[in-house]
């Protein structure tokens, strides 16, 4: 199947830039979200890069102007999501959100519609049931800034058809990013997995008083060679997705070593999410 037209629900952080990234390549996009302050700051945000990469001479004032005429901000879902080929779901990393959300999709959409999840941890085969349309159901995982990295996972479940799987592998490459294939579900993906075992070891190093996080991160990027620490990392994609990730994965196991790290539990109770609210392990106010 080829896909024409796109649907992101939730203008976050994620679905704005993935939203951007596909109407860029030439897909009609809608993106919508339900709360109008996070929907203007999509759209100032869209504006904004638009207008910079013409500056810096990224992209000519034809494609950028193009590229804002394949892109509407919505706050119905319902107008979003009636005419898509392909559905992309960025909200909060909680199954039972998910599971309602995509239940009111498979009403909403037509029958040959893709829904996909960008969930970085959650497996579709947990929200597929939830619709008439599993083999339809899958994870497109993109990575954040979702407008620079080139990653994607496609994940395909025990439910998913090869026909979906190609078709979302296809939608990828149209949007120059480089998707990679899971060919079965496990928790946190492929790159997520190598993250999480860097993450939790310089957590519990920073719990156990061993040494601070920026002498943690500069012995990540120095001695290891990463192009950021892990805490900058965290800030980056935010502390409040790992203490949700974190509580999800303790909720479906009840293993008390899955729970959040105790720096993760107070960083989120305090607000203190990362950069995208100005604080995190670092300040960027």
């Amino acid at each position: 199947m080829e896909i024409h037209k796109i649907a992101v629900i939730g203008a976050g952080n994620m679905g704005h830039q993935i939203a951007i990234c596909a109407a860029l390549f030439g897909f009609q996009v809608r993106c919508i979200d339900t709360n109008p302050d996070i929907l203007n700051k999509a759209i100032a945000f869209a504006d904004n890069y638009l207008k910079e990469r013409v500056i810096k001479g990224k992209l000519s004032e034809e494609v950028a102007n193009q590229t804002r005429t394949n892109l509407a901000f919505v706050s119905n879902i319902e107008e979003a999501a009636k005419d898509a080929d392909l559905v992309i779901e960025a909200i909060i990393e909680k199954l039972e959100i998910k599971r309602k959300l995509f239940a009111d999709l498979d009403k909403i959409c037509p029958v040959h519609t893709i829904l996909a999840t960008n969930s970085s941890y959650i497996v579709s085969s947990k929200i597929a049931d939830a619709t008439n349309r599993p083999d339809k159901v899958c994870n497109m995982h993109f990575f954040n800034p979702a407008l620079v990295m080139k990653l994607v996972e496609v994940v395909k479940g025990p439910h998913v058809s090869d026909e979906t799987v190609e078709t979302v592998m296809n939608a990828a490459k149209k949007m120059s990013k480089t998707p990679v294939l899971l060919h079965k579900e496990i928790y946190g993906f492929l790159v997520n997995r190598l993250l999480q075992a860097t993450r939790q070891e310089a957590l519990k190093l920073l719990d156990m008083g061993v040494a601070s996080f920026e002498d943690i991160d500069t012995a990540a990027m120095n001695g290891l060679g990463y192009p950021m620490g892990p805490f900058s990392l965290l800030d980056l994609t935010g502390i409040d997705l790992a203490y949700h990730v974190g509580m999800e994965k303790y909720k479906e196991s009840g293993d008390p070593a899955d729970r959040p790290s105790p720096t993760v539990v107070e960083k989120f109770t305090k607000g203190e999410w990362g950069k995208k609210v100005g604080k995190g392990f670092y300040n960027y106010e």
